[in-house]
């Protein structure tokens, strides 16, 4: 029988060479397409550059202190005291969280309907109360200085009395001087880690480099 086939093959090998061959490759493709879907190439994620993670780290801080606000709530309420609020939350809202009205209280000049802002300062009188013009209305705050904070002088507890900057930013502007030299203009200021635009915005009018 292996003869008999032996014999076949070397009698008609030219014609079945080719066939051979195309059977060959048509296995090999085969094979190669199911090892590829069985064992599929992982993704690769790419880091993202530090430059733009420190820019979404600033937006992030800034965002963050855009929409977490602190308001004190004074006089005739249940509770007294300073409570985080969310940026375009109003007066209402800084009420309720104060336990709301006492019986003895005189809500007449109480706007609700004010947003708040941050470091503001909500008194509400009691009934009779003799006050200033406009003390029973929520007060915006209102920052007055006499001189301004020279940024390339101001040591750490002068620059945290500026809205917006704690000890951490304080520490940053200090170490920024330090390595880079003194700012040449208030702009300068957004160059410091966790300072955008946002920020120095409030700051602008408060701060000098002379």
């Amino acid at each position: 029988m292996i003869l008999l086939v032996l014999s076949f093959f070397q009698k008609y090998k030219k014609q079945l060479l080719l066939p051979t061959i195309v059977v060959i490759v048509v296995i090999f493709f085969f094979i190669n397409s199911q090892l590829r879907s069985a064992n599929p190439t992982a993704e690769i994620i790419q880091p993202i550059p530090y430059h733009e993670s420190s820019q979404v780290e600033e937006s992030l801080i800034e965002y963050e202190e855009d929409t977490h606000i602190f308001v004190e709530v004074k006089g005739a309420v249940y509770k007294p005291g300073v409570y985080e609020l969310l940026a375009g939350d109003r007066v209402l809202k800084a009420i309720e969280l104060a336990g709301g009205y006492l019986p003895t209280s005189d809500s007449n000049g109480i706007n609700h309907a004010q947003k708040v802002e941050d470091e503001m300062v909500i008194y509400v009188p009691v009934e009779g109360e003799e006050t200033e013009e406009g003390i029973n209305q929520s007060i915006s705050p209102q920052v007055e200085r006499a001189n301004l904070v020279n940024i390339n002088k101001a040591d750490e507890m002068i620059l945290t009395t500026l809205p917006g900057i704690g000890p951490a930013k304080a520490e940053a502007i200090i170490a920024y001087r330090d390595e880079s030299g003194l700012f040449k203009e208030t702009q300068d200021l957004m160059k410091v880690t966790g300072i955008g635009k946002k920020t120095y915005e409030k700051l602008e009018s408060l701060i000098t480099v002379k």
